[in-house]
């Protein structure tokens, strides 16, 4: 199976996403999009694929994104479209793909609807939580 994860090394929910997948014993295509960019059709597919709109995918917390007016709701997605490209933070993360599907992957759990198979064994965390336990009964 082919997986793709626009990942930000730096993120919590993105890590952890990426722990699941290789928990589960794929190799994902790691593509760290803060310093790739991204090309207007990339984005416009993502979102079409995974049912997001700019607004939807704006990471609005932890970039500057209310600080270069984004959060207006009179910002057009053509204008949200613009900034993201000029500013990749402003894209959430992660975003996954694979033949099952494309998903903005937060919370991270969310990547395992995308997945044939799950984690063998229990995840945690960087808190100490639990991210993943493998179900006794399979």
């Amino acid at each position: 199976m082919s997986i793709v994860i626009f990942h930000n090394p730096a993120c919590g929910t993105s890590r952890n996403a990426l722990a699941l997948i290789e928990g589960a014993g794929y190799q994902p295509e790691i593509i760290h999009y803060l310093d790739t960019g991204w090309t207007k059709p990339l984005l416009l597919a993502l979102f079409a694929a995974a049912n997001l709109t700019p607004r939807t995918a704006l990471r609005t917390s932890k970039s500057p994104a209310k600080e270069l007016g984004l959060l207006d709701p009179e910002i057009t997605d053509e204008d949200l479209l613009a900034a993201m490209l000029e500013h990749p933070v402003l894209v959430n993360r992660p975003i996954v793909c694979t033949h099952k599907g494309v998903a903005l992957c937060r919370p991270s759990e969310t990547v395992l609807a995308l997945l044939e198979r799950t984690p063998t064994k229990t995840l945690y965390k960087e808190d100490g939580d639990v991210l993943f336990a493998p179900n006794d009964s399979t």
